[in-house]
């Protein structure tokens, strides 16, 4: 099928013919979601090569599981699903021991910024550790609930709502101290004179 022709086609008939092994109509699903699936798995890790690597995933499991997957509902929203739980899934086994603790909302020390520049999210999200920018990138931007999150971390909704609103303290606590400091080039200014 012509590669124009394939955006014309809507979701449901290209996950009807990918289920038929029409490897152009799942090429086309992959062109429509991959970009936001590798999205949320950078968010979620931190990791570029992390995120390529769970986004194969979920698309490696989309191919297993086509045949299971509802044709009257989008793709998307799964897809997003299975991304979140495979990085869910990774920061528990790769940092049991920041799980482990009772307070995991720690923000990464070194942290530079000045009141001048803007604040890029992405950024502010890698200062927290990896259990810490799950919970809040889960719950605050995919819309998460805590008893959702509780769930999938085997924990109660109190424990998620108290590590996002620990993890939002400590970024809020971060920014005012990014606020507070110094201009970068004051000191340079100062061994000057």
């Amino acid at each position: 099928m012509d590669q124009a022709v394939t955006r014309l086609v809507d979701e449901p008939e290209l996950l009807r013919k990918a289920r038929w092994g029409d490897r152009q109509a799942f090429a086309e699903l992959y062109a429509r979601h991959a970009a936001a699936a590798h999205a949320l798995a950078l968010r979620l890790t931190g990791d570029p090569a992390a995120a390529e690597d769970l986004t194969h995933d979920a698309f490696m499991k989309m191919l297993r599981f086509i045949g299971g997957l509802r044709s009257d509902r989008p793709v998307r929203p799964w897809l997003k699903k299975v991304v979140a739980n495979a990085a869910i899934d990774r920061v528990r086994r790769e940092h049991a021991h920041l799980y482990a603790d009772e307070d995991v909302a720690t923000v990464a020390d070194g942290a530079e910024g000045s009141a001048a520049r803007q604040v890029d999210a992405g950024a502010l999200l890698q200062r927290l550790d990896p259990v810490a920018r799950t919970l809040v990138w889960l719950h605050e931007v995919e819309g998460w609930s805590h008893a959702e999150l509780a769930e999938r971390f085997d924990r109660s909704p109190s424990w998620s709502k108290s590590q996002i609103s620990r993890a939002l303290s400590r970024l809020r606590e971060s920014l005012e101290s990014d606020n507070d400091a110094p201009n970068a080039t004051e000191p340079h200014a100062r061994t000057r004179a």
